[in-house]
């Protein structure tokens, strides 16, 4: 009797779990390739990616866009990107309390007709893996090595990969990771004969942090103008400000991103709100879901995740390592890219952590560019999708900036529908985004 009651439990138990994995992960949900990349063939280091092709492609294969997707932080999961903002499945973020995790099909998925690639960088981030601490970049240039050394490994696999378009993507602190690694593919290419080049097409940013003193040094005004200080308040944050803005200017970088990091709590407490990276929410984006689906040993198994990395959103000891490269510019690269590739800059509108509308603009407007001037006086015009304001769209030549409107930092999360409209126009060149005027969204992808 104890035999039977104990094998009907363990069968229970067994389907529970399987449950529990199928509904968590269901196959539909399932990555076209996924694996871990070298970075290096002297180290067990690498890059953890997951991919995705075109769902309805528009093209032959061989010319479809492919995107790379770079998370921020520094330190945070790519996966936070993928299974909250752009991925084609996500998890239930708008659920209540009492239900529970699920994933679900993304309406505003950036695979809809381009192929797209999630890399977990810098390693020691998310589920990729920094076999010594020491190895893990400390700048943009070890990052953009190691990114380099995955995406070559990536086009080896297949090597229809490296005639596709190839666009490099990411938000926040990517805004110095995608600039990074997007001129050094230009470096390469230059060193390169024609065959053996990446087809580097552009780079987009979100909400980047890319030029951080020019981007800080905007924020009493920012706080002022937008009406969330009053003016004792602001030159408290003025002052705050230009410590962070002088110790970057002396080469001070640990101190100067402790600066920072001072005048943005300054202000988060000045203003009570639950996260400047979206001044209307009540609470942070919701991180977390990502990692419980990510700890499940399961959805690890399905994604080809090595059994001994524990997934964590932001992992501190990259943060830490990259702590003095917090403060340095990447604008510089942006302006190389600029002139031999397209650039778009997108901000959500909600956005009040210096990464958003003003800060952006504030270091757009020193870039050393032959088309700045145009590029400048240029007026925003107003982009609608489905006969919906969405935002607004200031272009010349090669240079494209987009407010967001009714997003906050992780755009792709707030407004799915319309950030997949952007990514879309842009590479495909229509719209606002290119010289085609006429142009209509296709609508969601429907899975």
């Amino acid at each position: 009797m104890e035999s039977t009651r104990l094998s009907r439990f363990l069968l229970f138990f067994l389907h529970c779990k399987l449950t529990l994995s199928v509904s968590l992960l269901p196959n539909e949900a399932l990555p076209t390739k996924s694996g871990y990349l070298p970075i290096n063939p002297n180290s067990d280091s690498a890059i953890f990616y997951l991919y995705y092709e075109a769902h309805k492609p528009i093209s032959t294969l061989s010319q479809t866009p492919l995107l790379i997707w770079l998370q921020g932080g520094p330190g945070c999961s790519s996966m936070l990107g993928n299974f909250l903002e752009l991925g084609p499945w996500r998890v239930n973020f708008h659920k209540s309390p009492h239900e529970p995790l699920a994933l679900e099909p993304n309406p505003g998925s950036w695979n809809r007709i381009f192929g797209l690639l999630f890399l977990d960088n810098p390693i020691g981030t998310g589920f990729s893996i920094a076999s010594k601490p020491e190895e893990i970049p400390r700048d943009q240039n070890k990052v953009a090595e190691h990114l380099f050394a995955a995406i070559t490994s990536f086009f080896e696999s297949n090597p229809s990969f490296k005639s596709r378009p190839l666009y490099i993507t990411g938000e926040s602190y990517a805004g110095k990771y995608v600039p990074a690694i997007g001129s050094y593919i230009l470096k390469k290419n230059a060193e390169f004969p024609s065959p053996n080049r990446i087809n580097l097409a552009g780079v987009a940013i979100g909400n980047g942090m890319t030029d951080p003193a020019a981007q800080v040094g905007v924020l009493a005004d920012m706080a002022y103008f937008t009406g969330f200080v009053n003016e004792k308040q602001k030159m408290k944050l003025a002052k705050l400000q230009s410590e962070a803005v002088a110790l970057t200017e002396a080469g001070n970088w640990s101190a100067a991103a402790d600066a920072r990091s001072r005048a943005l709590n300054s202000f988060q407490k000045m203003t009570g709100l639950a996260t400047l990276y979206d001044f209307t929410k009540r609470e942070p984006y919701k991180t977390n879901l990502v990692e419980e689906l990510l700890r499940n040993d399961d959805v690890k198994r399905a994604l080809g995740v090595k059994r001994r990395v524990v997934f964590e959103g932001c992992n501190f000891l990259v943060s830490k390592a990259m702590h003095e490269d917090m403060m340095k510019s990447a604008k510089h690269m942006v302006e190389s890219l600029v002139k031999e590739s397209r650039v778009l800059l997108y901000q959500g509108h909600l956005d009040l952590r210096a990464l958003g509308v003003v800060p952006t603009e504030a270091w757009v407007r020193s870039l050393n560019w032959e088309g700045i001037e145009g590029f400048l006086s240029a007026e925003k015009e107003v982009w609608t999708v489905n006969g919906e304001v969405a935002g607004y769209v200031q272009r010349w030549g090669s240079l494209t900036n987009a407010v967001v409107l009714g997003a906050g930092h992780m755009v792709p999360t707030d407004q799915a529908l319309n950030s997949l409209s952007m990514i879309e126009d842009w590479v495909l060149e229509q719209g606002l985004f290119g010289n085609n005027m006429s142009y209509s969204f296709l609508g969601p992808m429907q899975i």
